[in-house]
């Protein structure tokens, strides 16, 4: 099934520019591969929906692969943090499927299922960069890639610089925004005043641990789950 399912994909990424993320698409990836109706409809219940999830997760898989092949050693942190969210546009390499997709998810009964694809990237790259977190800062550093993530591939789609030099220097600002926030933690912890101020919520942040490591208190909606 998974092969037919990356087939069809090959087969549904021309057409994807003039139909979008559609019935058509998917139909016309039908008719390219020559694949039998009822196993396609077994690999992809959702038709176009399911073959967008996937062209998503090759783009995972391939930022993985982008990332190993860096020389990270020598890089601080934000900048290997933005250099993995650089290696997941590469890996997109087809904008006008991307450009559909955001659209495809943007849609409301689409929605939650965008914003698992937007975690899970963000997941990705920071077990890629081994993180090791297993408290609340496992979901903050997630969910806030996420956003970054998220604004940049706004920003990317629109952006005709060389080069897309412009897309990269966005990024650069957004890391640097995440960092202040990182800064601003750090002044809470050390302040005496602020620490006694926060004790409440940071002795029940303290409380909350990653998936899989250890009793946790579930985040709220779709963020509690992987």
């Amino acid at each position: 099934m998974e092969d037919l399912r990356e087939k069809l994909l090959d087969a549904a990424l021309p057409h994807v520019a003039f139909d979008g993320w559609s019935e058509a698409s998917f139909q016309a990836a039908l008719t390219d591969t020559g694949a039998d109706p009822a196993l396609a409809r077994a690999a992809c219940p959702r038709g176009a929906v399911d073959l967008a999830m996937a062209f998503h997760r090759r783009g995972d898989a391939k930022t993985v692969e982008l990332i190993h092949a860096l020389h990270l050693e020598g890089m601080r942190f934000r900048e290997k943090v933005a250099a993995a969210v650089r290696c997941r546009l590469e890996a997109a390499e087809d904008r006008e499927a991307v450009r559909r997709g955001t659209a495809l998810f943007a849609l409301p009964h689409l929605a939650p299922e965008g914003a698992r694809l937007i975690w899970g990237t963000a997941d990705l790259i920071w077990t890629t960069l081994g993180d090791s977190s297993d408290d609340i800062n496992w979901y903050t550093k997630r969910a806030t890639l996420a956003a970054v993530y998220a604004a940049t591939v706004l920003y990317w789609l629109g952006d005709q610089s060389p080069g897309h030099q412009d897309t990269w220097e966005f990024v650069d600002r957004r890391i640097d925004d995440v960092m202040q926030i990182e800064k601003l933690k750090a002044q809470v912890r050390e302040s005496p005043s602020l620490s006694r101020l926060f004790a409440g919520p940071a002795a029940l942040a303290a409380k909350v641990r990653a998936p899989g490591k250890g009793p946790d208190i579930p985040m709220p909606g779709r963020w509690g789950r992987r």
